[in-house]
């Protein structure tokens, strides 16, 4: 073995995002990066990395099937024998969402590490270069699972949130501990589960077309603790009634939620109605549970412990 083999190899998967992008003659960022561009940015490390281009998309954009080509690449550089861990490179606006996908699906005995930027690439003070250094650093500190690091702050994934569109700590948790889940490797590819928002007053228009079109599951960003309408209620249950998944979270972007109210509209009629309260999770990472769970064939009962 030569000297260059004993340095720890770390893959760095490049998907777009913030951290990629640069601004155009018309004034708007996009990515333009690419992964072994941004791995130059950096200062002399002790690591060898591997560079693996996937994607260059803007992570708003980012279907299910792309977080699952993301998690499939992951999966793929964790199995290599030579490879110390994963640093991902993801947009900000999907990367809770991502991460805990990768979560569900690799139950990592290596560490895999997310990171990306809130200020573009030639922005007057990029925080991209910190953040992956800090990410490769993570990488190269050990421990597995999947985790965070952005910001000056290296945080688990679970109840993981974006709460900050302008600052460089970009990140917070909404709370709670992860269940003991066992993993879920099957595909979300394709699989339609969708987000409804509500409102103070909300009618069930926007559910009933999710029902219309064949969702397969449905989470709710509800109020307060898990509040809603006597008529959105009345919609839940015919869409738990024809077998369709109904969780509900909320707006709020912080603390436990839970089924307190009654009133025709609230949490504990929600849950008479059929659906399932998400006691941690806000609506783009309870989606991404509901689609693994979905996608894995979980059953009503498998699907209410993965939210308690």
């Amino acid at each position: 073995m030569n000297a260059s083999t004993q340095i720890p190899l770390v893959a760095v998967i490049a998907t777009g995002g913030t951290i990629a992008s640069r601004k155009g003659t018309d004034g708007a960022a996009s990515p333009a990066l690419t992964g072994r561009d941004l791995l130059d940015l950096l200062p002399p490390m002790q690591v060898r990395l591997r560079a693996v281009e996937l994607l260059a998309k803007d992570s708003s954009s980012l279907t299910l099937s792309d977080m699952q080509l993301v998690s499939d690449a992951v999966g793929a550089q964790l199995a290599d024998p030579a490879i110390a861990g994963v640093v991902i490179l993801h947009g900000t606006d999907a990367m809770e969402e991502t991460a805990l996908l990768v979560r569900l699906q690799h139950g990592a005995a290596k560490p895999v590490v997310f990171t990306g930027a809130q200020f573009s690439a030639d922005s007057a003070q990029p925080d991209g270069p910190g953040n992956l250094a800090d990410a490769i650093h993570a990488v190269l500190d050990g421990g597995d699972g999947v985790r965070l690091a952005f910001g000056g702050r290296l945080l688990p994934v679970w109840g993981l949130y974006k709460h900050a569109s302008d600052r460089a700590e970009a990140f917070a948790l909404a709370g709670g501990q992860a269940p003991a889940l066992p993993a879920l490797p099957a595909s979300v590819a394709g699989l339609r589960v969708d987000i409804v928002a509500l409102h103070p007053g909300a009618d069930a228009l926007h559910l009933n077309a999710s029902i219309a079109v064949d969702a397969k599951g449905i989470v709710l960003a509800a109020l307060g603790s898990g509040n809603t309408t006597a008529e959105v209620v009345a919609a839940v249950a015919r869409a738990t009634a024809a077998g369709i998944p109904v969780i509900t979270s909320s707006r709020v972007p912080e603390g436990v939620l839970a089924p307190a109210y009654g009133g025709g509209g609230g949490g504990h009629d929600l849950m008479a109605a059929g659906a399932i309260h998400s006691r941690w999770l806000r609506p783009g990472q309870a989606r991404i549970l509901l689609a693994a769970l979905l996608a894995n064939g979980a059953t009503h009962g498998q699907i209410l412990r993965a939210f308690a």
